[in-house]
């Protein structure tokens, strides 16, 4: 009887095992695939195949970007430095756009829907040089959604307005807004004009400034490290509705508030502000044009030298003191420090008094 239930258990395990076996067989098999109620992909390519986008407005002239090596440019509506992270956020977009459902497997009429023409129609070059266009169309009824087509593919479809958003470009959120673009790493000297004075900045070492005129001096780390982010940030103020010639007359009736000459492997690049009133304007030797620029920025060039010095007495940066020698009345004292305690003459000291002592110098 024991045999026999032994061997019944066995064929039951084996059994057992063999379904178990069979269902992760069949797991593996799913892996990597869609639901089945998973909703359509309407365009699907590798961000990092992209090579060329044209974005079309309906009644609009294009705008196109092209990559050469690695850097986007815009070519049209005329040619401008891209801004890289812009146009990586369309490229990612089209690496995975879905679907929220199919209206309508073979769709005829598009202009019902607003694609013929299309609201935004977004073309696609790719390193294989085949291209995907991609229509988006009107709002749904509900406005909770937009219609979409892929060109080729005679489905209709809806897909969420974030889809849209991403896409609904124009080319003053696509061009490289920077005024002074330069590698912050390679940054070598700093000449600001400001407050009827010029002083300079050179860099030693890796991150360390000095201020080298009108006479060599300590910089103070924290503001010379604030300004090259002011610098490295500065940019146009492209919010409003841009006039070239408006513009350019503010900047022209008004004085020079501040100059900023920075130099890097490229070469030196200068930007000059101008303040009218309330509003700030940059010029810049990088770009062409007159632009609106922050207050943050007019305010972090218009300072004197004296800003930017180090007014301690000691500068020890983080280093911990280990001697000090203090002169008083023609009497010398001298304190060591030991692990955690510190000596005067062989004999421990009150440590807390002591390190208070040197955190003040410092």
């Amino acid at each position: 009887m024991k045999w026999g239930r032994m061997l019944a258990a066995g064929v039951l395990l084996a059994g057992l095992a063999a379904v178990l076996w069979w269902s992760n067989r069949q797991e593996k098999a799913k892996e990597g695939k869609p639901a089945a109620d998973a909703p359509p992909k309407i365009l699907s390519l590798g961000a990092d195949t992209i090579q060329r986008i044209e974005i079309r407005h309906r009644g609009e002239d294009p705008i196109t970007l092209q990559l050469k090596g690695s850097q986007w440019e815009m070519t049209s509506p005329k040619p401008l430095a891209a801004d890289s992270a812009a146009v990586s956020a369309i490229t990612s977009a089209a690496s995975s756009v879905d679907a929220e459902r199919v209206v309508d497997p073979n769709v005829s009429d598009l202009k019902a829907y607003g694609l013929a023409p299309a609201s935004i129609e977004m073309d696609f070059g790719t390193k294989n040089g085949k291209t995907s266009k991609l229509l988006i169309g009107d709002n749904t009824p509900a406005a909770s959604a937009v219609y979409a087509k892929l060109d080729g593919d005679p489905r209709l479809f809806t897909m969420a307005t974030f889809s849209k958003t991403a896409f609904d470009k124009e080319a003053k959120d696509l061009r490289d807004k920077r005024l002074l673009p330069f590698t912050q790493d390679k940054l070598s000297r700093i000449e600001i004009t400001a407050q009827k004075q010029t002083y300079e900045f050179v860099k030693k070492g890796e991150s360390e400034w000095q201020i080298v005129k009108p006479k060599p001096m300590r910089a103070d780390s924290t503001q010379a490290d604030d300004l090259v982010r002011q610098l490295s940030s500065a940019q146009m103020d492209l919010s409003g509705v841009q006039d070239d010639q408006k513009n350019a007359a503010a900047f022209n009736s008004v004085p020079v508030l501040a100059i900023a000459k920075i130099t890097d492997q490229d070469g030196t690049k200068t930007l000059e502000i101008r303040k009218v009133k309330d509003d700030y304007y940059a010029k810049s030797s990088a770009v062409d044009g007159v632009y609106k620029v922050s207050k943050m920025l007019g305010d972090a060039l218009d300072k004197p030298v004296d800003a930017y010095r180090n007014k301690k007495i000691f500068d020890f940066g983080f280093s911990d003191l280990t001697h000090i020698e203090v002169t008083d009345g023609g009497k010398t004292s001298i304190f060591d420090k030991s692990g955690e305690n510190w000596m005067s003459g062989g004999k421990k000291m009150d440590s807390t008094s002591v390190q208070a002592f040197a955190d003040r110098l410092a």
